[in-house]
């Protein structure tokens, strides 16, 4: 089942590159944006997470957090933040049952007719209330982090 707006985004831990967790009630009080992508270092991944990350300050002065998060393992998002010099933070939703299962956003995709597990391109706006604001599913990341700036920015 797809995220809703007007839901209450679940409160199920991620794994920080560092090794922590984060979980969305940390982030109670502030808007925050939550961009899932199918996986670290790959092309229109890496584009979105430049893109968010070069909107980060603008992002944090509208009150809004943001956070990537994709199946990748912590040791990779160090990695790839490290390469590409991402602001925007990264965490790990491994975890069967994990915050993208409770989304749907981690669902069966098929490709050239194979059938398998994967991320869908999704990002939340989530109010400074814990409810989901916006949805976006399938993203097209050309002036994707732009637009969700905006609405961050009207929230």
């Amino acid at each position: 089942m797809m995220a809703k707006v007007g839901e209450t985004l679940p409160d199920i831990a991620l794994e920080t590159p560092e090794g922590g967790a984060v979980r969305p009630s940390d982030f109670a009080g502030r808007k925050l944006v939550l961009f899932f992508y199918p996986k670290d270092d790959t092309p229109g991944c890496t584009t979105e997470n430049i893109d968010f990350s070069a909107l980060a300050d603008d992002f944090a002065k509208a009150g809004t957090a943001l956070l990537g998060v994709s199946k990748d393992s912590p040791a990779r998002h160090q990695k790839f933040a490290a390469k590409h010099a991402l602001k925007a933070p990264l965490a790990t939703d491994a975890a069967e049952g994990g915050l993208s299962d409770a989304l749907g956003i981690w669902t069966e995709k098929v490709n050239y007719g194979r059938t398998y597990m994967g991320m869908v391109r999704t990002t939340l706006l989530v109010g400074a209330d814990g409810r989901i604001a916006r949805v976006w599913d399938k993203v097209k990341v050309k002036g994707h982090a732009a637009e969700v700036l905006a609405a961050a920015q009207a929230l």
